[in-house]
């Protein structure tokens, strides 16, 4: 039930989200537009219908997908890391994957004029840092979970340090203020192609990572547990771990750093939904697509000029955290 009420709410703001812009629109351009295209209604005028397909289809709709996609995304990557490693304080760059990823971006801004090379070198430099933090991971036996935050944290301050390097080697004129912009995170360079290409292995990442609540339940009772009720929790954890690191790293190709949705939302959906892993997935995907859609129309319609959504999502998750740690707990129990 409580699922089904955050997608009819989504659908809503979404639609609602059509309207807001610099040219804003009354639903009744809105309804003229839509009936006509899908039930064949009284036709708009040509000069009418064009502009508002231009806005609908070219502008806004892209945008209002890539907000959804982005935040169901980082929220369903941050609950499935901290059902994982059974900790609250995890978000999805522990393993170093949005270093990694900025680093490639910030790489193929640097050394390749194609839009298309920038994308490539952000996704396999994603994998590059995860798969340095495994390898960290793995040298010694014992603590696997330690030893694997250890080696993400290694990671992401590598790639870190990567990325001053070439920030610092870029062209002060031209390379560097798009790396810091892009780093900034926004939405306002997505089309329809770059959604067309990274909503469907999206999509397939986050109904993967969905139906393994009930394992990622089983696996919060320990290794040993799992075992016995037949569950193989190294086959789970490198499962969740691809899926994860694919989702952020599609995010960083979408919209550069977006920060904080996939902290924060894990924790308010457990403090709606329960602990349940099961539910607790696809309610995250929900709720945290609301909030990046909320959240970027705040952006760019607050004052006369567009605030990046990643600055957007770090001034109002920071604060926001500090108010739902009180209750966080409450989740975990």
């Amino acid at each position: 039930m409580r699922l089904t009420f955050l997608f009819l709410l989504l659908c809503i703001i979404a639609c609602f989200s059509m309207l807001l812009g610099k040219y804003p629109l009354a639903f009744s351009d809105f309804w003229s537009f839509w009936s006509w295209k899908f039930f064949g209604t009284e036709p708009l005028h040509p000069q009418k219908q064009a502009l508002l397909a231009n806005i609908f289809f070219e502008i806004r709709l892209p945008r209002i997908l890539a907000a959804m996609l982005i935040g169901a995304a980082l929220s369903v990557s941050g609950t499935s890391y901290q059902a994982l490693f059974i900790n609250p304080l995890v978000s999805p760059g522990v393993l170093g994957v949005l270093a990694g990823a900025s680093f490639g971006a910030a790489f193929g801004m640097v050394f390749s004029p194609h839009w298309l090379a920038v994308q490539c070198s952000t996704l396999v430099f994603a994998f590059i840092a995860v798969g340095i933090a495994v390898c960290i991971g793995r040298i010694y036996r014992g603590s696997s979970i330690v030893l694997l935050v250890l080696g993400g944290i290694i990671s992401g301050a590598f790639f870190t340090a990567m990325l001053s390097v070439i920030k610092y080697t870029a062209d002060p004129y031209d390379q560097l203020p798009a790396i810091v912009y892009w780093l900034m995170g926004s939405l306002s360079a997505v089309d329809r192609f770059t959604i067309l290409v990274v909503a469907i292995p999206s999509l397939v990442a986050i109904v993967a990572i969905s139906c393994m609540g009930r394992q990622l339940n089983i696996l919060s009772m320990g290794d040993e547990e799992a075992q016995t009720m037949g569950v193989q929790a190294h086959v789970i954890r490198r499962i969740v771990i691809f899926c994860a690191t694919l989702l952020s790293a599609l995010t960083v190709m979408i919209g550069g750093m977006i920060g904080w949705v996939g902290l924060i939302i894990p924790h308010i959906s457990r403090m709606i939904v329960g602990p349940n892993n099961q539910v607790l997935l696809p309610a995250s995907a929900l709720i945290g697509a609301i909030y990046l859609l909320v959240v970027d129309d705040v952006a760019r319609l607050l004052f006369s000029y567009e605030i990046p959504v990643g600055i957007a999502t770090s001034l109002i998750g920071i604060p926001f955290f500090v108010l739902v740690l009180k209750n966080a707990h409450r989740g975990w129990q």
